[in-house]
């Protein structure tokens, strides 16, 4: 079969010499999902970003339907039928999610030049939204929403628009495993109708299950393109990384030490009386991995608020080490706390700044090797080597310290803020979402770190929408449901089955 779409060497440099896309031929067929795959800063998200004009290629050519095009802008891609959901969330936060979604595309009344139809707006899109059980309010300002809710209203602008090719960059980094094989079945839908889908992931499983073909790529380069059912996971995450991968649990029997951690009565109470936080108690105990599941929305974002001090509890106490933090301010509790936070551009990170700055945030207000002149100024060696240090030990490929945080891959911002926070001397460690967009090497590396930590005796509460993930390195699993705390298991003693059917019924154990 002729190839619907197809670049043709493509090369993509970023000053100084990062060599982002090396010299790439690949083609897309019509109607086929192809997965592109490979390690955070292989070149995945970048080549997609060539073909949708998002950014500019050094040499190659695209073609569709055997003409060369050149998509100087996403409009002009969009104007061809070819849409992108990006990793970042791209949308307006001071409009709802039905606004964003329709954006360019509104129904009208009297036709052209008519005034907005909302009514009809609102209508199209709860559609979308309960034929992918997306859990959404139309209404709901984007600002006061989940990441994961973020994530959706960014898939939903594209279903909306029925485009003939959608590049979908880690779509399901943020879906819990309940609403996965809902969109899943949606693209197949959508695959079957002759849409061409072309799918970045580093979750091998899902692109094995998803795909027709998968591409990978390796430092830029393209490794192979091969039928979904000609290969396996380990083949895959082989010629991705270059090495074996190991997807079993390295886990081993360790004691639990004095509780560090505990929660006590917490409460969130929204202003109309909604309990968003209901009486949830707690601890973690030093060399204890505690793993929280639950369907997105379910408490787990007010409950790292709430330990976090970004947002005061209605009611009940949080301590560490047996000290109250619930009154201390952010930068006292950082002093006992790392965290992870789930959306890295907000709250982990500032985009704009350097590389350096984001890797030394924290450290530069705890550590006294980062101040000189009695604190006054930064100490710019101590802040290079540590910097240099960070990037080396976690694998973070960046073209210089001073470049801005955002030109990092996805990946690799990710791998910054954890590295950073790995590095902390806390007693508690909270990680919310830590290995979302991290490819399967980054992940076994992450998984050892989190490890290596118990090992230490240091407590660690880990959120993750990834059941494998909590059963790979927790120790117990806590399941929430509408803001409770409905089950405490212990992960050798549990299955997959036992905790999805907790998340999803809530029932309380005796």
């Amino acid at each position: 079969m002729d190839d619907f779409i197809s670049l043709e060497h493509m090369v993509k440099v970023y000053p100084p010499r990062v060599l982002a896309v090396d010299n790439v031929s690949v083609g897309f067929q019509k109607g086929e999902i192809h997965s592109i795959v490979g390690e955070n800063g292989a070149g995945k998200s970048t080549l997609m970003k060539l073909l949708y004009g998002l950014v500019p290629f050094d040499s190659g050519v695209v073609k569709i339907n055997g003409a060369a095009v050149h998509f100087r802008k996403p409009g002009d891609a969009i104007a061809m039928g070819i849409g992108m959901v990006h990793q970042e969330i791209e949308l307006i936060s001071q409009y709802t999610v039905w606004e964003n979604v329709v954006l360019g595309a509104e129904p009208v009344r009297g036709g052209i030049g008519g005034t907005l139809d909302s009514a009809r707006a609102i209508e199209l899109v709860r559609r979308k939204i309960d034929e992918f059980q997306f859990n959404l309010d139309p209404s709901a300002q984007v600002e006061r929403i989940s990441v994961a809710a973020l994530q959706k209203v960014e898939i939903l602008k594209l279903l909306y628009r029925n485009v003939s090719v959608l590049i979908l960059d880690e779509p399901t980094s943020v879906l819990t495993p309940q609403e996965i094989p809902q969109l899943f079945a949606e693209l197949k839908r959508l695959r079957d109708k002759d849409t061409t889908i072309l799918f970045i992931s580093h979750r091998l499983d899902e692109v094995l299950e998803l795909s027709d073909r998968i591409t990978v790529m390796r430092k830029g380069k393209k490794i192979a393109t091969v039928a979904a059912s000609e290969t396996n996971k380990e083949a895959l995450a082989q010629m991705m990384v270059g090495r074996q991968v190991i997807f079993t649990s390295k886990r081993t029997p360790h004691p639990r030490g004095d509780r560090v951690f505990e929660a006590k009565g917490l409460s969130v109470t929204r202003h109309d009386g909604l309990k968003l936080l209901d009486n949830v108690s707690f601890s973690v105990h030093a060399g204890e991995i505690v793993g929280i599941a639950g369907v997105e929305g379910n408490g787990q974002f007010e409950l790292v608020n709430s330990v976090m001090g970004l947002a005061a509890p209605t009611s009940g106490s949080i301590t560490v080490n047996g000290g109250g933090i619930t009154k201390l301010s952010i930068l006292e509790r950082r002093k006992l706390i790392s965290f992870v936070p789930q959306d890295r551009g907000k709250m982990g990170a500032s985009l704009p700044a350097s590389i350096l700055d984001n890797a030394i945030m924290t450290h530069h207000r705890l550590e006294p090797r980062f101040s000189a002149w009695r604190g006054l100024v930064l100490n710019y060696r101590n802040a290079r080597a540590f910097t240099d240090t960070l990037a080396k030990r976690f694998s973070v490929q960046m073209a210089s310290r001073q470049s801005p945080f955002r030109s990092l891959s996805g990946g690799n911002q990710q791998k910054l803020i954890l590295g950073r926070e790995f590095l902390l001397s806390t007693p508690f460690f909270l990680m919310d979402q830590p290995t979302r967009g991290l490819d399967v090497g980054s992940i076994e590396y992450v998984h050892g770190e989190i490890l290596s930590m118990r090992e230490a005796n240091r407590a660690v509460l880990l959120i993750s929408a990834d059941l494998e993930e909590l059963f790979l390195i927790a120790d117990r699993i806590l399941v929430m449901h509408r803001g409770r705390i409905v089950a405490d298991l212990v992960a050798e003693q549990t299955n997959i089955e036992e905790v999805g059917r907790y998340m999803l019924e809530g029932k309380i154990t005796a």
